[in-house]
């Protein structure tokens, strides 16, 4: 297949970890470390897509220790900028023009449904560009696997009185 002839589903991540807006960015940090993640998409309740969240973006707004970042959200870190998107069938050369527009270096992959089913990368472009993206046929009923992390906390100390 030619790479004018893929899609955004031919080349997209399917298998994504989300954020919910109100996370830290201390969680969304270590999501990112431990995946070796450069983008953690922000999803509401219903998997809609706000933003994504870059490893810049925590960079550049990290000022503090782990406190100060546990009390942010990563809502105040997409600062209200536009996620361009695109939707499954827009082909690749329609998937580069929208990064190249926006001046970004990953689109989500918005469903008729509003919902996120993945997202491509600048890396995945390239891939697709040097003939090292394998094309795997996609059913019509194929999601995206979304996963998000809910933090857990010890419980509290109980004191004896």
């Amino acid at each position: 297949m030619t790479v004018e002839a893929m899609t955004a589903a031919d080349v997209m991540s399917r298998v994504l970890v989300t954020v919910k807006p109100d996370e830290s960015p201390l969680m969304a940090w270590e999501l990112m470390r431990r995946g070796s993640m450069h983008h953690l998409p922000v999803v509401d309740s219903g998997s809609h897509i706000i933003g994504v969240l870059t490893r810049e973006d925590i960079a550049a707004h990290w000022s503090g220790g782990p406190a100060e970042q546990s009390s942010a959200q990563v809502r105040q870190l997409l600062g209200g900028r536009r996620c361009p998107h695109v939707p499954p069938d827009e082909p690749l050369p329609g998937v580069a023009a929208a990064m190249l527009e926006s001046e970004v270096d990953v689109v989500p992959v918005i469903g008729a449904s509003g919902m996120l089913k993945g997202i491509v990368t600048v890396t995945d472009l390239l891939a697709a560009v040097a003939g090292r993206r394998v094309v795997v046929a996609q059913d019509a009923d194929s999601s995206a696997g979304l996963f998000r992390l809910e933090p857990v906390l010890p419980p509290k100390p109980s004191r004896a009185d």
